[in-house]
């Protein structure tokens, strides 16, 4: 009687190739990587105005909102209230995903970005380019990837490394809108609160770069779109059978105090945005332990299975 396993086998071994195929389909494969590449960051470079104001959306809010703040309220900017503080972020928030409009502060100055070298907005414009090219490009890079590696795998392992290339972009897609509708606004209105503007004669102004802003921004998203593939790793390293479930229950306080020290790198130096990173990556550490679980549920029934047809053999 012929197993799941031992059909898994024929079509590996129906796969085989020399390595000279193999090396020919890399590069074809490599081939298609880098037109995609080629043509994603045209595209990018062709509209790179649009993304960077696209990305200029957020500080544009938050110098709006807190003008709108400093006009209602006749206080200066370098002070610090809590509740402002926080009533800010809320509106931030709101005002971000069209909850909310942004009332007009009378006098409030247009946002002014710059740069001091005769080509850096230009090398900026490459760099973003760059950037949205891989993010556009990737399902195309992705793809490449897994039908490279796919007749290698077992058709059990295959099934089960298609959900991670669904869950992996969408893991980092929620962590770049967490830090564009969340972090980045806020970093940049306490930033602007930071300004003493009119006081005894003394200007402190904010003049970001346009290659600083980019930075932060590029920065921001990878730190937050690569700390929510802690799922993707420890389900990974779940079904490879390197670590457990009850591992995972047990190194929880570790896990915590690990995932704080990490927010604490990758965050500007706040409490607050580090928490803001650090919550939602413990939920999905939690979220983890029960994937891992689940996996070690459904290692049990197969096994069972097995010995029973064993058995019954």
């Amino acid at each position: 009687m012929s197993s799941p396993y031992d059909h898994d086998e024929a079509e590996i071994e129906a796969s085989r190739a020399p390595l000279l195929d193999h090396l020919v389909e890399l590069r074809s494969r490599l081939i298609v990587c880098v037109l995609a590449m080629a043509i994603g960051f045209a595209i990018c470079f062709g509209f790179s105005k649009q993304i960077y104001m696209f990305l200029l959306h957020p500080f544009a809010i938050a110098a709006q909102l807190l003008a709108a703040e400093q006009a209602a309220h006749a206080q200066q900017a370098g002070g610090f209230d809590i509740l402002k503080f926080l009533s800010g972020t809320k509106d931030l928030f709101l005002a971000l995903i069209g909850a909310r409009e942004v009332p007009d502060a009378a006098g409030a100055e247009k946002l002014k970005l710059v740069f001091t070298a005769p080509l850096e907005f230009f090398f900026t414009k490459l760099k973003l380019a760059g950037f949205g090219a891989v993010v556009l490009t990737f399902p195309v890079l992705a793809w490449q990837v897994y039908g490279f590696v796919a007749p290698g795998l077992y058709k059990r392992e295959r099934k089960a490394f298609l959900p991670f290339l669904l869950a992996s972009p969408s893991l980092f897609l929620m962590g770049a809108a967490l830090v564009y509708y969340v972090i980045l606004p806020f970093v940049l209105w306490f930033s602007l609160s930071q300004q003493i503007v009119g006081d005894a004669g003394v200007t402190v102004e904010l003049l970001p770069k346009v290659s600083d802003y980019l930075s932060l921004v590029t920065t921001l998203l990878l730190a937050f779109g690569l700390c929510f593939q802690l799922p993707v790793v420890l389900t990974l390293l779940g079904m490879a059978g390197l670590i457990s479930s009850k591992a995972l229950s047990s190194g929880r306080r570790y896990a915590i105090v690990g995932v704080f020290v990490v927010a604490a790198v990758v965050t500007p130096p706040d409490p607050i945005s580090q928490t803001m990173l650090a919550v939602p990556i413990i939920l999905l550490y939690e979220i983890s332990i029960w994937c891992v679980k689940l996996i070690e549920i459904r290692r049990k029934r197969e096994e069972d299975e097995a010995g029973t047809d064993v058995a019954v053999v």
